[in-house]
């Protein structure tokens, strides 16, 4: 990702303090546990034009939880601020640089499979998409029930590991139907659920996040 911005003109930085965004104790039901780590995210990334982020479940949590968990504390207004200026990686692409080709190569079949937090929470639908159709050689094909959730859900698999084992199977059944070579998205928690999958079942296909797509052939 920092790779493919930097080539695009922006001037990159990464702090190695920075640590989760807290969503894992949150959806877990430990709020306090949580809100220390909520905290401790909107001061790693003060003072930043963009924060970029190759996860649409993290952008997601930003955006839409943390004005709920850190409602009237001392952040208050930085955490409406971090909210506007939170982006996952495709959206930042197209929208806020409006780059859609960046020389990409990567010859074959490809399908996108659109991750729960990038399209229910980030409302990213399109700019994936447009960035894909404009690497050379690779041709995107849309699988049947392409929205449909992969069945990760974080520690849904861990309680509930059989329902979410049926349903990565659906999905990874469904790009196999495309005759893909790669399952492409733009979370890598989905990607990992059906990485899982498709080598338990030695499936010739590999999971690439949208990032290193392109990364590839430059």
């Amino acid at each position: 990702m920092v790779r493919v911005l930097e080539k695009t003109g922006c001037t990159v930085t990464y702090n190695a303090k920075q640590t989760c965004c807290g969503q894992p104790a949150f959806n877990a039901g430990f709020w306090d546990e949580a809100r220390a780590v909520c905290m401790k995210f909107v001061k790693d990334f003060s003072g930043t034009d963009y924060m970029v982020t190759p996860s649409a479940s993290c952008a997601g949590f930003v955006r839409n939880y943390y004005s709920k968990l850190l409602d009237n504390s001392s952040v208050h207004n930085e955490v409406k601020e971090l909210s506007k200026r939170i982006v996952e990686f495709s959206e930042f692409m197209v929208k806020i640089l409006q780059v859609e080709q960046v020389g990409a190569v990567l010859n074959g079949k490809a399908t996108y499979h659109d991750s729960c937090a990038g399209l229910r929470e980030c409302r990213i639908k399109d700019e994936p998409r447009k960035l894909l159709s404009n690497v050379r050689g690779l041709e995107l094909h849309e699988m049947n029930d392409v929205e449909t959730c992969c069945g990760f859900g974080g520690t849904f698999a861990v309680k509930f590991e059989p329902i979410s084992i049926a349903m990565g199977e659906q999905k990874v059944e469904n790009a196999l139907l495309t005759k893909a070579s790669y399952l492409i998205s733009t979370d890598l928690s989905c990607l990992m659920h059906l990485d899982g999958y498709i080598k338990n079942r030695g499936y010739n296909l590999k999971t690439m996040h949208i990032a290193d797509v392109l990364a590839s052939g430059w």
